[in-house]
């Protein structure tokens, strides 16, 4: 987005913790700390099955917010990630504790075939990523996040 130029009309606030395997405490303290705030959350996004190449997003919203997004899936064609699944549970571990609290929340989804291959293991080094597939779901992120922060009026809940 700073490359292009690109200024969101709403704030866009990137958050890198860690410990989801171990308590989550980063995801619940973010949860108590802007508490009074996740009112005003548009949404949160999360990427946390690796680096594949991104399929689309798994989404815990209400239909009416699917369908407002669903304009940029031209935007997703040229990488096919243009799939948005709706699902009844977080789609990420790091933010379920907002998305508890109503906020719309989306989850990369990856072609997940050797994402276990490597998982939690010794052989899980950065020399697995494919760095044009980690371009791919950053610029999927991208889009939905600046999507999301350009809206005119936030998604229902």
């Amino acid at each position: 987005l700073q490359r292009l130029h690109l200024r969101p009309a709403r704030t866009l606030r990137v958050i890198a913790w860690m410990d989801e395997e171990t308590g989550g405490a980063g995801a619940k303290a973010y949860a108590t700390e802007y508490s009074n705030d996740l009112a005003r959350h548009v949404a949160a996004i999360e990427s946390d099955s690796g680096a594949a190449h991104p399929l689309g997003f798994n989404v815990k919203a209400a239909p009416a917010a699917v369908d407002a997004l669903r304009p940029i899936q031209s935007v997703l064609l040229s990488i096919g990630a243009t799939a948005f699944e709706p699902t009844t549970y977080s789609p990420g571990a790091d933010i379920a504790p907002i998305s508890d609290a109503g906020v719309p929340t989306f989850g990369v989804m990856q072609d997940g075939r050797k994402y276990f291959d490597y998982h939690h293991s010794a052989a899980d080094t950065l020399d697995k990523v494919v760095p044009a597939e980690l371009r791919e779901n950053a610029a999927a992120m991208a889009v939905l996040a600046y999507a999301l922060t350009n809206m005119k009026d936030p998604l229902p809940r």
